[in-house]
């Protein structure tokens, strides 16, 4: 099941539940997946699940942009909301890469360039590993 009908019934879930907090939620992610889906159609693609990971992982970092806002504002009711979103959020995404696996990995690769490692694990991990983390894991291996 791609991530995109996960969401859709849990809209729908919410919608039923009159849970406002998440309705929201789902309504801006769907915007965003529907947006982009539009633009791969247009180059003959079709939206997939790396696609749907980079636009979650995107939210969430705007949804705690925002959350820190809030606080400042010291309006703990949204950002208390924007929590329940986040943590609703983060459940779609698959699990990530651990430092220790992607040493492994990276530990396996002939060539060990940053380069060709970065390309390594942005064809092969998509949206499973955070780049910043591979990066770091390279330079600390020498």
């Amino acid at each position: 099941v791609m991530i995109v009908e996960e969401i859709k019934k849990a809209n729908v879930q919410a919608l039923k539940d009159k849970n406002v907090v998440l309705r929201n939620i789902y309504s801006v992610v769907l915007n965003k997946i529907m947006l982009e889906s539009i633009k791969k159609r247009e180059k003959g693609e079709e939206i997939n699940d790396p696609d749907v990971v980079q636009i979650l992982q995107k939210t969430i970092k705007e949804l705690t942009e925002e959350k820190e806002n809030y606080l400042k504002v010291s309006n703990t009711v949204e950002a208390g909301n924007i929590d329940v979103q986040i943590d609703c959020l983060k459940g779609y995404l698959p699990e990530m890469l651990s430092e220790e696996k992607i040493k492994e990995i990276i530990l396996g690769l002939e060539d060990k360039s940053i380069g060709s490692v970065m390309k390594f694990f942005k064809q092969e991990y998509n949206g499973k590993c955070d780049m910043n983390t591979v990066r770091n894991v390279l330079a600390n291996l020498k």
